[in-house]
């Protein structure tokens, strides 16, 4: 997300796949983004087992940079490239409902329910759904989740044959500090338990682990080497990245 020629290569690749008939959903999150805006209260970033700590103000904050600005700039981008991208959140037709995880987290949900009808509509009709985490419980209240759990929920919801992962590592590293190409959930399970994978790889790696056991065919974790190689890894004839099975 702060690469912003990465960014731009992404989204044109997206764009493509999506004109050449292939129905995607792009699911964000924009955590470096929150961490600026959060700036202007104030307030330093809290992390948990590699989950945001959210307050009631920071609540807003994190809303208003996912839901407005990251999921907006993210469709001007595809739209520039010929996409038919539409932007909309958790909270729309309640798409997400989630409940609250810990009082020690604050406002940050794990969610309970999804509600595929307004993705499937938009799928049908060839758009693209761009997708901001921002959940509600069953009062309609919002709350911050995980954009990787929010992915992973959806994917499952959806059937989709595939979940991928685009982030700024290339893959999940082992000990030694090389990409492991493929990983079950032993491996994740044993990453978790020695250390190995820390801070928002933890959270990254459990929702790889809950949509492989929901359904999902494969689940990979790539960094942007291109669009060649991302085409790949989306095709399944290539992979720079971790796919987990």
């Amino acid at each position: 997300m702060d690469d912003e020629s990465a960014l731009a290569e992404l989204c044109a690749c997206l764009a493509g796949l999506s004109r050449a008939g292939m129905p995607l959903v792009l699911v964000h999150g924009g955590g470096k983004d929150i961490n600026r805006h959060l700036a202007w209260l104030n307030e330093a970033p809290v992390f948990q087992d590699g989950l945001r700590v959210t307050g009631e103000a920071a609540m807003k904050v994190v809303e208003m940079t996912l839901s407005g600005f990251v999921n907006k700039k993210l469709v001007g981008l595809l739209n520039r490239k010929g996409a038919a991208a539409v932007g909309i959140s958790g909270v729309d037709a309640s798409l997400f409902v989630c409940e609250p995880i810990s009082p020690a987290l604050g406002r940050v949900g794990r969610i309970t329910q999804v509600n595929t009808g307004v993705v499937d509509a938009l799928l049908s009709a060839r758009f693209l759904p761009v997708v901001s985490p921002i959940s509600v419980d069953r009062d309609q209240a919002h709350f911050n989740v995980n954009a990787d759990d929010a992915a992973s929920a959806l994917a499952s919801a959806l059937r989709s044959a595939k979940l991928i992962f685009v982030s700024d590592v290339e893959g999940v590293r082992g000990g030694d500090g090389k990409r492991i190409a493929e990983l079950d959930a032993d491996g994740i399970d044993a990453l978790i338990r020695d250390g190995v994978a820390s801070g928002g790889m933890i959270p990254k790696l459990k929702s790889c682990r809950a949509a492989v056991a929901q359904g999902i065919g494969q689940v990979h974790i790539c960094g942007w080497v291109g669009a060649e190689a991302f085409a790949a890894q989306v095709r399944g004839d290539g992979n720079t990245g971790t796919i987990v099975r």
